[in-house]
């Protein structure tokens, strides 16, 4: 018997719960129609693509027209006569590194030290 009544109270607790969630949906359902929710997706999905397209831009990536202009560019830049510099046809002297002697070379221990 006191299990009987302790289940029904529990009943009834789970019974107005859905009674509250329900009225909660229906208000929700007033202040937000499905036309409000697709506006939001619609601006979403615009915002998305717009970010695609600002990380596009960002990581180099371009459209097949934008690497055709380039190359374009880049052949009409080659074909150009360009007087660059002589270059010299003597080789390059050597340099020897300079011996430092010994003792002017800084101890390990003091180099320890001063750090």
């Amino acid at each position: 018997m006191v299990q009987s009544i302790e289940f029904t109270q529990i009943e009834m607790k789970v019974v107005e719960g859905l009674q509250i969630g329900n009225e909660c949906l229906k208000k929700m359902h007033q202040v937000m129609s499905i036309e409000e929710v697709e506006r939001i997706l619609e601006e979403t999905q615009e915002a998305v693509e717009y970010q695609r397209q600002i990380d596009e831009l960002l990581a180099g990536s371009f459209t097949q027209e934008d690497e055709d202009a380039i190359l374009e560019e880049l052949n009409a830049i080659t074909q150009e006569q360009i007087k660059l510099p002589e270059v010299p046809s003597e080789p390059l002297p050597t340099k020897e590194p300079e011996k430092v002697p010994i003792k002017a070379r800084p101890k390990q221990v003091d180099l320890v030290a001063a750090s």
